[in-house]
């Protein structure tokens, strides 16, 4: 059963591109986790069709290598580098319980 992490992070205004940087910078401290499934990165959409809050959502094996990851230096090093752009947020996990792979999944193979 997958392990899900997500992370709401509002951004400093106008450090937007800077963050997108950083985090593209270090995804390999979360990919390289033999533990992870991948990770994303999305950009909530406001009203002027602009943003300053991002959601980062990662997958992994499950929760005990998720906190062993968590914990470990790469991590800790990763999250000091986006925390200066950081202004607020929420950090949320959970188990996937259920996955329905969409029709333009499966026609796209």
């Amino acid at each position: 059963m997958t392990f899900r992490v997500m992370l709401r992070m509002e951004i400093e205004p106008g450090r937007e591109a800077d963050f997108e940087k950083a985090w593209l910078e270090g995804t390999e401290a979360v990919t390289g986790h033999p533990a992870n499934l991948g990770q994303s990165l999305a950009r909530e959409e406001g009203s002027d069709g602009t943003s300053s809050t991002y959601v980062i959502v990662s997958d992994w094996l499950d929760e005990p290598r998720f906190r062993e990851f968590e914990n470990s230096p790469a991590h800790l090093e990763h999250r000091a580098t986006l925390h200066p752009y950081r202004k607020g947020g929420s950090f949320h996990v959970m188990r996937v319980l259920h996955g329905i792979e969409g029709r333009a999944a499966a026609d796209a193979r």
